[in-house]
């Protein structure tokens, strides 16, 4: 299938769409229902077509914020939580209802940054938007609000619909919002023009955006093209345009913004490992511990670590430090932090010989490392 090309929209297999708080939710907080529904005929129609569709779909929280009394988005976790508890429920029972309409079912899927790097539980969420796609059902996938703490936060569903491209081997993603894809300057600055196309976001870099979006949402175009730039540096070309255009976006038409892929699909595991969740510690590194990471084939051993920070369990993600306090690379460490100090600057031949077995193994495997590219975006690291 052509990944730079507009065409590839009305072809592709399997698409993956992602809508915005913004573009589901009326002023006074409430849920837009005739908003949703018209996505649901559009998406529903692509079905009948023969396409898979997986929806992402903010709204949760949003759709909350009516039902708990209140008359803007509140800002602490437990009244965030609150919000979607109350509105998950009904969000879930309005697409149901609508997809109904059209004979069609949904099945929720809500996920977690822990999702997506622990190996079972990005098996088990692969497995499952697989089965529900085979069966016929059309997955409605959101962060799971209602329980997820911040350090755990994906950080927006723009970021979640990029991870779960990748995960269900989409063919295109679509990000639904309230602007008509990216322009030249703030859209509502006089003279600003649309872009239509992209070939590669480093011509875009100097192009002046917000990092917030509406009051109701929690990204701005800044997320979104970070999720662009994961899903296109996964093989996996995007378009971003308003809610009101999403027929025309999937039929082809130039509306939005389309971003061509510009890179050959990686593994999954390497991908969440890059992109899914925020560190929860980090390892310094000697200048020969950094060189051979970046070789792209070494493992780190403890000999080249100098330092710890952070508190974090063995299987969680750390950021490697170089000497010069850039970031090297990220990846899965094999250790708790409380067991690493007294193995810092010793080889494993030394704590095989003091500490037995077991104590000689890789920090990180390199199996487990993605290395930091040009730009500051992550890159696969290479692996025998």
């Amino acid at each position: 299938m052509n990944t730079t090309s507009r065409s590839a929209l009305p072809v592709a297999r399997r698409l993956v769409v992602k809508i915005g708080s913004s573009s589901l939710t009326r002023p006074d907080g409430h849920l837009d229902v005739s908003a949703l529904r018209a996505l649901v005929d559009v998406l529903a129609a692509r079905r009948a077509q023969g396409q898979e569709v997986v929806l992402v779909t903010s709204g949760a929280i949003a759709a909350g914020i009516g039902p708990a009394g209140l008359t803007a988005r509140p800002r602490d976790l437990a009244t965030m939580q609150a919000c979607a508890m109350l509105g998950q429920g009904q969000l879930v029972a309005r697409y149901s209802e609508a997809f109904a309409a059209h004979g069609l079912q949904v099945g929720q899927a809500l996920l977690t940054a822990e999702d997506t790097v622990r190996r079972v539980r990005y098996r088990n969420a692969q497995r499952s938007l697989e089965k529900l796609l085979a069966l016929g059902v059309v997955p409605v996938v959101n962060e799971n609000d209602a329980v997820t703490i911040d350090e755990l936060r994906f950080g927006d569903n723009d970021r979640l619909a990029a991870l779960v491209s990748h995960l269900v081997r989409a063919d295109a993603m679509v990000l639904l919002t309230d602007v008509d894809g990216l322009h030249d300057a703030p859209p509502k600055r006089p003279g600003a023009r649309r872009i239509s196309y992209v070939a590669d976001l480093a011509d875009v870099a100097g192009v002046e955006v917000t990092a917030r979006g509406s009051s109701v949402g929690t990204g701005g175009m800044v997320t979104k093209l970070e999720s662009v730039r994961i899903a296109t540096e996964a093989g996996v070309p995007a378009v971003l345009t308003s809610a009101t255009n999403v027929a025309a976006a999937l039929a082809g038409d130039d509306v939005g913004t389309f971003f061509a892929a510009g890179g050959k699909r990686t593994s999954a595991r390497r991908l969440w490992i890059a992109h899914a969740a925020r560190a929860a510690g980090r390892l310094h590194l000697d200048g020969g511990a950094t060189r051979a990471v970046l070789g792209g084939r070494a493992s780190l051993l403890p000999a080249g670590i100098t330092r710890v920070e952070g508190q974090f369990d063995a299987g969680d993600p750390v950021e490697l430090i170089g000497p010069d306090g850039a970031v090297v690379a990220r990846g899965l460490v094999a250790y708790d932090a409380s067991e690493l100090p007294p193995l810092l600057g010793r080889s494993t031949y030394e704590l095989r010989d003091d500490l037995g077995e077991g104590y000689d193994r890789e920090v990180v495997h390199r199996n487990d490392l993605v290395l930091e590219g040009r730009n500051g975006l992550s890159s696969s690291a290479s692996a025998s």
